[in-house]
């Protein structure tokens, strides 16, 4: 008999925990493995990645409860009263003075969730996409499992980690799988009654997908001949991209024939584009917005950066790392579980001096790149099957 696993995830959008799904459905044998994949909203663009075996489903009422999770309260409250539901505005109200108070949503998630029916029965639920209070939540109490595991992708100490919260629903869970070492660590300090629970469960990087989807599509259309940079990553705050624009010009301005290209896309587009026009950089930072397929692009570049603020676990680094590309990378949470100093890679701390100061050490120096990728053709592929935790369950 099949295991009947369900992951709970916001959307398929195109990004890192919506990969690393992927990635371990992947080496999920479907002959082992009855699979769920239920979004609070069907949308993005990996849905298409999403093999036809899986079952695919979407909480068709979330749009209605939607903003009362995201907006503002007083907004919400405001809207209600003018549609005349002063009902159902005055208990929001009082619901959200108690949140307030107690400083955690349960009973606001219990009010909205009240009338929707348990969502089926699984041998193992996962609340997959992250410390996201409401998709735990949901987990916890609206669907029937033997067995329930928490996902951590983020970096807890970076997001507005709800410590009461947490602990009240993540002590309904089995397991609490985090996606680096660092990761781990930072939780159990945050929730060492937990310890026994949590576990590291890394992301997986399928190198004989990510080498045949290089092959597809044409990477770089713009025949440039100079060096090529490339970060990949949605346009946001904890991405970094900002960091890195101003280090281009600084490297343009002493005469380095480099252009930088950025994949990814998300809501700090206009300011990166103010930015790039205030650096006087429009013709050589160049935003190619969102690709399901960056590897084409990875696999041309001549140096990569990962900039970002804070990660979980950063697949695209890894990802870099398989095709034995020179890499900078920020000190965020799991760098250096991915990289070794300075043997496969630079990492330095999280501003725009030092990535310059990186940057440029590996556009002078021409062996320290030599050195990198030849160090990344002989680091041992370590991964291993990570399903064998999930049968274990």
């Amino acid at each position: 008999m099949k295991i009947k696993v369900l992951f709970m995830i916001i959307n398929m959008n195109v990004g890192g925990t919506e990969k690393a799904l992927l990635n371990m459905i992947s080496i999920m044998p479907r002959q082992e493995f009855e699979i769920t994949i239920f979004m609070l909203e069907k949308s993005g663009g990996f849905l298409n990645y999403i093999p036809d075996w899986v079952h695919v489903k979407s909480f068709n009422d979330y749009h209605e409860i939607k903003s009362v999770i995201n907006e503002p309260p007083l907004k919400v409250i405001k809207t209600l009263l003018k549609k005349a539901n002063v009902f159902e505005a005055v208990l929001l109200f009082l619901i959200h003075v108690y949140s307030a108070l107690t400083k955690e949503r349960s009973l606001l998630y219990k009010y909205l969730l009240h009338k929707y029916p348990n969502e089926g029965e699984y041998d193992i639920a996962v609340a997959y996409a992250g410390p996201m209070d409401f998709i735990s939540f949901f987990i916890a109490n609206k669907v029937i499992a033997k067995k329930k595991i928490q996902w951590i992708h983020f970096d807890i100490t970076k997001i507005g980690f709800n410590n009461k919260f947490s602990f009240k629903i993540f002590r309904r869970f089995d397991k609490i799988f985090v996606v680096s070492d660092e990761g781990k660590a930072k939780l159990i300090n945050k929730l060492p009654s937990l310890n026994e629970k949590i576990e590291t469960f890394k992301n997986i990087v399928s190198n004989v997908n990510i080498q045949g989807l290089a092959n597809q599509g044409e990477g770089f259309k713009d025949n440039f001949n100079g060096i090529r940079i490339l970060t990949v990553g949605r346009l946001s705050a904890e991405k970094g991209q900002d960091l890195i624009i101003p280090v281009l010009a600084k490297l343009k301005g002493e005469g380095f024939n480099i252009r930088w290209y950025c994949i990814g896309e998300g809501a700090a587009r206009e300011e990166y584009e103010n930015l790039i026009i205030r650096y006087g950089v429009e013709e050589d930072f160049i935003l190619l917005g969102s690709n399901p397929n960056p590897y084409p692009f990875i696999k041309q570049c001549d140096i990569y950066v990962q900039p970002s603020r804070h990660e979980g676990y950063c697949i695209t680094l890894t990802e870099a790392k398989y095709f034995n590309k020179p890499i900078v990378s920020t000190n965020f949470t799991g760098a250096n579980e991915q990289l070794n100093q300075n043997e496969t890679g630079m990492i330095v701390e999280v501003n725009s001096k030092d990535i310059y100061l990186a940057v440029k050490k590996l556009l002078t120096d021409k062996s320290l790149q030599i050195k990198f990728t030849k160090n990344l053709e002989n680091e041992s592929d370590s991964r291993t099957n990570n399903h064998f935790k999930i049968v274990d369950l």
